[in-house]
C-alpha cells in the first residue's frame, strides 16, 4: 500500500491532468454540471453493482471515476469563482469535526445508536427546519423510503420491539387485500406502497439494507432466467412454444445450480 506522499501525489496529478484537460480536450471543455449529474448518477449506480458484485477490481476502478466526477465539479466550480477542490475538501472536514463532538469535542456516546441521534440534532441546530430535509428527492423511491426512516430514526421516532413493526406489516397487507376485494385501484396503489414502506422498516430492524436484498434477488432472477433461455435455445425452441411445466424443470434445475 502507497504511504501518505504516495496519495498526495497521486491526488495532485489527477488535478493536473483535469487542468489539462479542460484546457484542451474539446469534450471536456463543453461540460457542464447539469451534462455531468446524469453521468455521476450513472457512474454511482456502476459503484453499487461492483460492490454486490464483490468485485474489489471494479470497485477501484468505479471508484476512480466518482472521483474524477468530484474533481470535475470542483473545476468548474473554481471557473466561475464559486469554489475549488480545496473548498469542498475542506467543508467536508469541517462538517466531520464538528458532527463528532464525541470524538473533537468533550461529548460522551453510549453506542452507534447515540451518534446518528447527535448527528441529527446537530443539522437541526444548524438550520434545517426538518431532519428529512437532507433526503434527496431525485433518489429511488426504494431508497428514499430507507433514507426516511433512518432520518426519523436518528431522533427517536421508531418502533419499540421488532414484532410491533411486524404487525404493521400484517395490518397493511390486510388493508391491501380488502383494497383488491374492493377493486379500488387507487386505494390499491395507495395501500401497496404502505406494504412495501413497512416492509422497509422490518428490514432495518433485520440489519438488512432493502435495496441491496431486492437487487440480489434481481440478479438471482436474471441468471435463472438466462439459464432458462440457453436450455431452450439448446431445444431450438423460443420460449413462447415451451409449456410452463417445461420452463419450470429447468427454473428448478437452475436454482440448483
Amino acid at each position: 500500500m502507497t504511504n501518505r506522499a504516495d496519495q498526495l501525489d497521486a491526488f495532485d496529478r489527477l488535478l493536473t491532468i483535469m487542468d489539462e484537460l479542460r484546457e484542451k480536450c474539446p469534450w471536456d471543455q463543453k461540460q457542464t454540471m447539469e451534462t455531468l449529474r446524469p453521468l455521476t448518477i450513472e457512474e454511482t449506480y456502476e459503484l453499487g453493482d461492483a460492490i454486490l458484485d464483490k468485485d474489489l477490481k471494479e470497485v477501484k476502478n468505479e471508484l476512480g471515476d466518482l472521483l474524477l466526477h468530484i474533481v470535475f465539479y470542483a473545476k468548474i466550480g473554481s471557473e466561475t469563482n464559486d469554489f475549488d477542490i480545496s473548498d469542498v475538501i475542506n467543508s467536508i472536514c469541517e462538517k466531520l469535526i464538528h458532527r463528532h463532538p464525541h470524538i473533537y469535542s468533550d461529548v460522551e456516546v453510549k453506542d452507534e445508536k447515540e451518534v446518528k441521534q447527535n448527528w441529527e440534532n446537530l443539522k437541526l441546530k444548524e438550520g434545517k427546519t426538518s431532519v428529512l430535509e437532507g433526503v434527496p428527492k431525485s433518489l429511488p423511491a426504494l431508497v428514499k423510503a430507507s433514507r426516511i426512516q433512518e432520518k426519523v430514526v436518528g431522533v427517536g421516532f421508531d418502533w419499540e420491539h421488532p414484532d410491533q413493526v411486524w404487525e404493521k406489516v400484517e395490518e397493511e397487507i390486510g388493508e391491501l387485500k380488502a383494497e383488491i376485494h374492493n377493486k379500488n385501484q387507487d386505494a390499491t396503489e395507495n395501500e401497496f406502497g404502505d406494504v412495501l414502506f413497512s416492509l422497509i422498516n422490518y428490514a432495518r430492524f433485520l440489519k438488512i439494507n432493502p435495496e441491496n436484498a431486492l437487487e440480489r434477488t434481481n440478479k438471482k432472477f436474471i441468471k435463472r432466467f438466462q439459464y432458462l433461455e440457453s436450455k431452450a435455445r439448446t431445444l431450438q425452441k423460443s420460449l413462447s412454444e415451451m409449456t410452463l411445466a417445461e420452463m419450470d424443470v429447468y427454473w428448478e434445475e437452475a436454482k440448483k445450480l
